[in-house]
């Protein structure tokens, strides 16, 4: 998940912390679907129609309004590196929820805000306390015990949401950086958009025809992405980041029981421990953060 800068006069509370725990819910919804239909399809054509279907809805609802202003950035280069960023998360991680269960690779995907304070010192010049880096460090111990040696998942695929995880890091850095130049709304169209034109030079390659009962199910892959991010922009101007952060750690709990109940698979009891660790670690470097500020 993206966090937009802290608004001032923020004042709602409950309210936003409704529209996180939606957010989160759209979120591993889109998981779900992109696990279901990365099994019929090629990751290349799902992670296409993500994107195609999210700039259409962007473009939908935003350029009646401002027109091609949308688009335009004061830091182009930084957006462009930005949307590979994200692109480079969603094709990782969707290819590694072909061999990993949901919330498994959910959790090890939540390493990200974790590297976010670990980047933030070299790349934003911002002090870590040594809470905050053990926070970092219990977290990698989380993902360790989910993937221990003699595991179901000690395999090489656990590399592909770790890499994800890398990915979405960047991501977040970047987003903190060009908070100060563009709005939300055109730094996730402007991802939308470069992205789907990515990918479609890509798909042709990967090309194959999808059976209609399959149709609905893309356009609410790139409708959960879309509106998921919306949710998450209109509730940071009803509360504080450091109020909300703990209620992004949702999306797991709802990734596990997408899993269980689509896909029937219930994490054995180390990786539940696992998944337990990596939320108290992120509950913990949120709140020093929030502590900090």
């Amino acid at each position: 998940m993206s966090t937009p800068s802290s608004l001032s006069g923020v004042n709602h509370p409950l309210k936003g912390i409704a529209l996180v725990v939606l957010a989160t819910f759209l979120f591993a919804t889109h998981d779900a679907l992109s696990k279901y239909l990365s099994g019929i399809y090629p990751v290349i054509m799902v992670v296409w129609a993500r994107y195609v279907v999210h700039t259409l809805l962007m473009a939908g609802i935003f350029l009646p309004q401002s027109g091609l202003r949308v688009l335009r950035s004061k830091r182009p280069g930084l957006q462009a590196l930005r949307a590979i960023c994200l692109l480079g998360c969603s094709l990782f991680f969707t290819t590694g929820l072909l061999y990993i269960p949901l919330a498994e690779a959910t959790a090890v995907n939540f390493l990200a805000p974790l590297l976010v304070t670990a980047l933030s010192v070299p790349l934003l010049k911002e002090r870590v306390s040594r809470g905050q880096w053990a926070a970092v460090l219990v977290g990698f111990v989380g993902v360790l015990i989910i993937v221990h040696p003699g595991g179901d998942l000690f395999t090489p695929a656990v590399l592909l949401p770790l890499c994800s995880a890398s990915c979405f890091a960047a991501y977040q850095i970047l987003t903190r950086l060009l908070s100060q130049y563009d709005t939300p709304t055109t730094s996730n169209f402007f991802t939308g958009l470069l992205n789907t034109l990515l990918m479609s030079c890509l798909v042709p390659f990967f090309w194959q025809l999808p059976q209609w009962q399959h149709l609905p199910l893309m356009l609410a892959l790139g409708a959960c992405g879309m509106f998921a991010h919306l949710m998450l922009t209109k509730a940071f101007r009803h509360a504080a980041p450091a109020l909300l952060a703990p209620f992004g750690y949702c999306q797991i709990v709802f990734a596990g029981l997408l899993g269980l109940i689509i896909f029937g698979h219930d994490p054995e009891a180390s990786a539940k421990v696992g998944i337990a660790i990596i939320c108290l670690s992120g509950l913990a470097a949120a709140y020093q953060q929030r502590q900090k500020r």
